[in-house]
């Protein structure tokens, strides 16, 4: 009942998923599966979390079927740091740039709640039941063709991977070499509904692609839409409660932690057909809404690759500290 250490202090995970820090401002009860700080030695506590992450602590696994961490082993890693005033203006830097990114994140989660609300208010089931009934089918069409990235091995895709959406709905840039199962090939905006584990919904509006060759995860369900219906209708659609709750009731598999819709259940579920006008009017108010978002994740990408270019570079001294300051001031102008 009571708190085991008082804050600051930095966790990591031990087993599982490893090396994963989390800093922390209060009193905390660290699980038993997790290493923990609490004692800095006159270092400033958030320089020391940013120094954690920086070590690639998951490459000292010890596990065999388990991942683990062996503390001992960290104990003995060799670390620069320079002086605490210094320490604190490193920290003060990288904490800038996260955040940047939680704000970007609190406006993303205001404008898809804006989103949800909206579309509940034009289409909720109280003016859906004097519309006609179709299919997902009707409104959506399926997009993309099956590829084997590994056979171009030389070609850099953008990969739209489940953990990259789970990482910051950011495709992840890696060869074709690296990608080692069949994938689907975007060649046009798209909204990726994901079939796997529907209780963890995820729906990706992909509004512009980029420079590399896209690709998405299997698991994905590709969507555009129909003619006569529009891209964020569509979207709102899908990521509604509605739409979700029958995701959820059918899914197949025993596993919980591997459920599935299949594609021809997906497509074939009910959504109510709306006057064309007035999807058209929803439109000219939902799609500022879906660009400005896209461009937050687009923004809050850009400032982690960022950050975690500056940070191997400043912890080692590669970089002055007030030249990362200048362009810190930069990325938020």
């Amino acid at each position: 009942s009571e708190f085991k250490c008082n804050g600051p202090g930095v966790v990591i995970g031990r087993k599982g998923t490893l090396g994963t820090a989390f800093f922390l401002e209060g009193a905390y009860w660290p699980h038993d599966t997790s290493l923990w700080v609490k004692d800095f030695k006159g270092n400033d506590p958030r320089f020391c979390y940013y120094l954690l992450k920086s070590l690639g602590l998951e490459k000292y696994d010890v596990g065999s079927s388990n991942p683990t961490l062996n503390r001992n082993h960290l104990h003995l890693l060799p670390a620069r740091a320079p002086w605490p005033d210094v320490q604190s203006r490193i920290a003060d830097i990288l904490s800038a740039y996260d955040d940047l990114i939680e704000n970007n994140t609190r406006r993303i989660t205001i404008l898809k709640d804006m989103a949800r609300r909206l579309f509940e208010e034009w289409f909720g089931s109280s003016n859906a039941e004097a519309w006609p009934e179709g299919r997902l089918r009707d409104v959506a069409e399926p997009v993309g063709k099956s590829i084997a990235p590994m056979r171009e091995g030389a070609t850099t895709f953008a990969h739209f991977s489940l953990p990259a959406f789970d990482g910051g709905i950011r495709p992840v840039i890696e060869s074709g070499a690296s990608i080692l199962s069949n994938k689907i090939k975007i060649e046009e905006p798209a909204i990726l509904l994901s079939k796997l584990n529907p209780r963890i919904p995820r729906v990706w509006p992909v509004v512009a692609l980029p420079d590399e060759p896209s690709v998405c995860s299997t698991e994905f369900l590709p969507l555009k839409a129909r003619e006569g219906f529009n891209y964020a209708w569509v979207l709102d659609l899908v990521r509604s409660s509605t739409f979700q709750g029958m995701m959820r009731s059918a899914v197949g598999g025993t596993s919980t932690s591997h459920q599935r819709v299949r594609p021809e259940v997906v497509l074939d579920m009910p959504v109510r057909l709306p006057p064309s006008d007035l999807i058209q009017s929803y439109a000219t108010v939902a799609t500022p809404l879906v660009e400005l978002a896209s461009s937050l994740i687009e923004a809050s990408a850009n400032l982690r690759a960022a950050r975690d270019l500056l940070l191997p570079k400043l912890i080692s001294g590669e970089i002055e500290v007030r030249s990362a300051e200048e362009e810190l001031e930069a990325a938020a102008a």
